[in-house]
């Protein structure tokens, strides 16, 4: 009992440090890229049009979604929701179950 328990716990664990990673090497990338790309299009146009700040954009919305799924910082559908709709179809089906 006490093996498995230590399993899940390192599980979850891992699941979560692959979660930040995943984030970080976003956010690394996101940073560098648009770096890259702003260096670019001041060094073809000097900011007459700075295009750019489109990928920045685009890109920055996806890092954002990211951030909040990864810190479950989402108010509407975070890890409490998530337990309180499983309690709520856990003791849905308990009693759809009994008058069968």
């Amino acid at each position: 009992m006490e093996k498995n328990n230590t399993d899940t716990k390192y599980l979850k664990a891992r699941e979560r440090v692959d979660q930040l990673r995943k984030f970080y090497v976003n956010l690394t990338s996101y940073v560098l890229v648009i770096a890259g790309l702003a260096g670019l299009n001041y060094w073809i146009d000097e900011w007459r049009y700075p295009w750019f700040l489109w990928a920045a954009l685009g890109w920055g919305i996806g890092v954002f979604f990211h951030a909040l799924g990864t810190f479950n910082l989402n108010p509407f559908f975070g890890k409490k929701w998530e337990e309180r709709k499983i309690k709520e179809y856990m003791e849905k089906e308990q009693t759809n179950t009994k008058w069968k």
